[in-house]
């Protein structure tokens, strides 16, 4: 068996606590690891069928709530997508923020017995709470999902199958896991579905409340060759909601008279949501601004839209 990089750290973690114990495979790896190594890991080593859809999921780190409605139909929404398609879900991996809004969803279809949605977690090595444990060859650790409150470090989140713990050295902050994550996506949506045809893995953003760097997020994807669709959760907060509120005032030709002239209310908004100064919200009412010229690759999800 070969693995990415001669890591000192792979194996099963076995989630302790709850009705269901749950196992996952983790690495830890390079920071720079190629990522047709990362795929031949998930195939070869995993024994994971390449994805029909891949569904990187984008939001808070910090714990919020979603409204009990909303938290019923993206659970629904989230989980018909990856069943019907064979669908890989990417988040964060850690047990906060958006990341555990994506894992209660995946709670519900553990117990329906069908077979697992594919979920991975990217996380950066440094910010796991405990991660020397996980140091060894082929280990079976005994992990538990629970975190002392006022720690910089996170603990995984126990509804994920698979983890890539991504190393650069760091403790304590997240960041070393962007580049990477970002470089296996655009590896994974230029994996042909299947050898005869021209398509390609199809790759879709979805957003869920968010803070800064979700905006900047967005942005990227929807300016990238190839662009990547956004899907935004409207009513799940901060950066979602005004993403989805801006898309709801941007006009179709990129001349965006309406957006512009909101300017000033939008930037009080802004200070207001994220708790910055005048001149960091200035710059991400830009960025913000910049995402709506691409508005046909946003679509913005709101339960009132639905009649179920």
């Amino acid at each position: 068996h070969t693995l990415p990089s001669p890591t000192d750290a792979y194996g099963t973690i076995e989630f302790q606590g709850g009705p269901h114990p749950s196992k996952a495979q983790y690495v830890r790896l390079a920071y720079d690891t190629r990522p047709e190594l990362i795929l031949q890991l998930f195939t070869r080593e995993w024994s994971l069928e390449l994805p029909k859809l891949l569904i990187t999921v984008q939001g808070g780190k910090a714990n919020f709530e979603l409204q009990p409605k909303l938290k019923k139909v993206l659970r629904k929404g989230l989980l018909k997508a990856a069943k019907t398609t064979g669908a890989w879900i990417f988040t964060g991996g850690t047990n906060t923020g958006v990341t555990r809004q994506v894992g209660d969803a995946l709670l519900m279809e553990r117990s329906q017995r069908s077979g697992r949605v594919v979920s991975i977690g990217i996380a950066p090595w440094g910010i796991v709470e405990n991660n020397h444990e996980l140091v060894g060859h082929n280990r079976d650790v005994p992990y538990h999902s629970i975190s002392s409150p006022r720690s910089k470090f996170a603990v995984l989140n126990n509804r994920h199958a698979y983890f890539l713990l991504v190393d650069n050295g760091t403790g304590g902050r997240y960041g070393a896991e962007i580049i990477l994550r970002r470089k296996l996506e655009k590896y994974i949506s230029n994996q042909k579905l299947h050898p005869c045809t021209h398509c390609s893995t199809p790759v879709v953003c979805l957003v869920i409340e968010g803070g800064t760097n979700t905006i900047r997020a967005v942005l990227e994807y929807v300016t990238d060759t190839p662009p990547v669709p956004v899907v935004v959760c409207d009513g799940s907060g901060r950066a979602a909601d005004l993403l989805a509120f801006m898309h709801k005032y941007a006009s179709e030709n990129g001349e965006q008279t309406v957006l512009e002239s909101m300017k000033d209310y939008l930037i009080t908004t802004i200070q207001r949501t994220f708790e910055v100064g005048t001149e960091q919200a200035e710059c991400l009412y830009k960025e913000l601004l910049q995402c709506t010229y691409k508005k046909n690759l946003i679509t913005v999800f709101r339960i009132s839209d639905r009649q179920e």
